[in-house]
């Protein structure tokens, strides 16, 4: 880096003062937290870290030198709330994965459910469950998202990753406006608080599980849960 660019010694300084004033509003909102999803310590967490970055890299052009501290990546992060203190709606975001892990399953749960609504329909080759898009759309037309989050196995399914958003309005939506995008537009913002559920932090806690933690109770309570594939499906609710 040429001398016309690097940094003096007083922005280095300045940007020194600016991680120390970061540091002192995080651990007073973090004293003063009103819970564990405070979004005060979420917007002090970070301006701590972009001040802390800023000055690691004014530091290593000016100097040469480095922090020994780690700045968490911020692309990945969603940036400091800004939305009402006291929002007048709210919108709540969700996504599950899946995968169709037995086809023959998903497809006689979905039979099942047709058959108890059109005792005098059509059978399973012609209806709308004689095919997996098919049995998707009956099963996801008859049971709740949670309902289908609980018993995923039941219908031959296998969870994949999932998370929650909680987005803050200034009015609710009106009827209709945004059912053909309902996941465009969303200001990060905006967002209140998010949940994630993941098979990587599964893989972490797997980790360190090895150090000689017994994890045989949950390898058994999953095969405890693991249906036999022969044992007949226990019949559906047609009154649902």
């Amino acid at each position: 880096m040429s001398d016309a660019v690097q940094p003096t010694a007083a922005e280095v300084r300045a940007a020194a003062e600016a991680v120390k004033t970061a540091l002192d509003r995080h651990l007073a909102a973090v004293e003063r937290r009103s819970g564990e999803d405070d979004p005060a310590v979420y917007e002090a967490f970070n301006q701590l870290a972009a001040a802390a970055e800023v000055y690691d890299e004014l530091l290593y052009d000016r100097y040469d030198e480095v922090t020994p501290f780690e700045i968490p990546g911020t692309d990945d992060s969603l940036p400091p709330y800004a939305g009402p203190e006291e929002p007048n709606a709210i919108s709540v975001l969700i996504r599950r994965d899946y995968a169709v892990a037995e086809p023959q399953r998903l497809l006689a749960q979905a039979q099942r459910v047709e058959a108890a609504e059109y005792d005098d329909g059509p059978g399973a080759d012609e209806g709308a469950a004689g095919t997996i898009h098919g049995a998707l759309g009956v099963l996801f037309g008859e049971f709740e998202p949670d309902e289908i989050a609980s018993r995923h196995k039941e219908f031959g399914l296998e969870e994949g990753d999932s998370t929650l958003w909680v987005t803050a309005a200034d009015e609710p939506a009106e009827p209709g406006e945004w059912l053909e995008v309902p996941f465009e537009g969303v200001d990060p913002q905006r967002v209140v608080c998010r949940f994630d559920v993941s098979a990587v932090f599964d893989d972490e806690d797997a980790e360190d599980g090895e150090d000689g933690e017994d994890t045989g109770g949950a390898d058994e309570l999953e095969d405890d849960l693991d249906l036999d594939e022969d044992e007949d499906l226990e019949p559906l609710d047609a009154e649902r």
